[in-house]
This record gives C-alpha cells, sequence and structure tokens, in this order.
C-alpha cells in the first residue's frame, strides 16, 4: 500500500515542532472540525504529515510519520471525536512560509490556499515532494520530473 501524505497545522504557541521534538510523540488531539476528523480516520501507520506552523510563524517546518491510527479523542467531553499519534521525523533545512506557498505556480491548488481554516489536509505526493523541496530537501521520489 502507498504512503499517505498530509498537512497539519498547530500554533507554535499551544504545540511547536520543538514541543514533538521534546516529547518524541504526541496525541494529535483537540480536533472538531468533522473534515479534518475524516482525514485523520484515513490516515495509516507510516504515512508523512508536514507539521505547519499558524498564526505566528505561518510556515512548514517539520516532517512527522503516523505511528497509531485513529482512535477516540480522550480530551473530547462529547461527541465522536479522534486522535492519531505522530512523531517527530526530520526538520526541514529552512521554513517554507505561506508567502512562498502562495507564490509558488506548483503550489495553486494545494488545500492550506484553498482551505486555510482547515487544521488537517491530505497533500498529493507531488505536493509534498515539492514543500520539502522548498525546504532544502532534494527532488523526492513522488516528485514529477
Amino acid at each position: 500500500m502507498s504512503r499517505g501524505f498530509w498537512l497539519m497545522k498547530s500554533e507554535p504557541d499551544a504545540f511547536s515542532w520543538s514541543d514533538l521534538v521534546r516529547d518524541g510523540s504526541t496525541l494529535w488531539d483537540g480536533v472538531r472540525n468533522y473534515q479534518a476528523r475524516n482525514h485523520m480516520r484515513a490516515m495509516r501507520v507510516g504515512d508523512h504529515a508536514l507539521l505547519y506552523h499558524s498564526i505566528s510563524d505561518k510556515a512548514v517546518v517539520g516532517i512527522m510519520e503516523v505511528s497509531a491510527e485513529a482512535q477516540p479523542d480522550p480530551t473530547a467531553a462529547s461527541g465522536d471525536w479522534s486522535v492519531v499519534t505522530l512523531v517527530p521525523l526530520q526538520a526541514l533545512k529552512a521554513p517554507v512560509t505561506l508567502a512562498t506557498l502562495k507564490s509558488d505556480p506548483a503550489l495553486t491548488d494545494l488545500p492550506l490556499i484553498r482551505q486555510n481554516r482547515l487544521s488537517v489536509m491530505p497533500l498529493t505526493a507531488a505536493h509534498y515532494d515539492h514543500i520539502l523541496h522548498l525546504g532544502g530537501f532534494g527532488r523526492g521520489p513522488n516528485s514529477e520530473r
């Protein structure tokens, strides 16, 4: 089965890349949007997710991996909400800012630009690789050459 790719947003004052690195893993909890919840339920162990710092930094800063699939959110007082477990893989060599993402012609249909309020969204393999390239990594295996 092929790997899935995702982008997940967090306010760095609430939970940042450095928090994830320090903790070694996290339950991605507190999501209270049905579309974002459904995206998390579609995640599989081994999928990669880019961490986007919203509000202040407005930049993609690191690569995470799903280490456990969706389970009930322990922080939910009511409702049908889910969490996934994520581990840090690697910080980007250079953060990729929202301005860079918006100005890049290869990313015009990026969900972050089209649905900027959604906190969990799927990425195509090509978008994932292109963002990694912008973040200082070479072209990945999913890139269109």
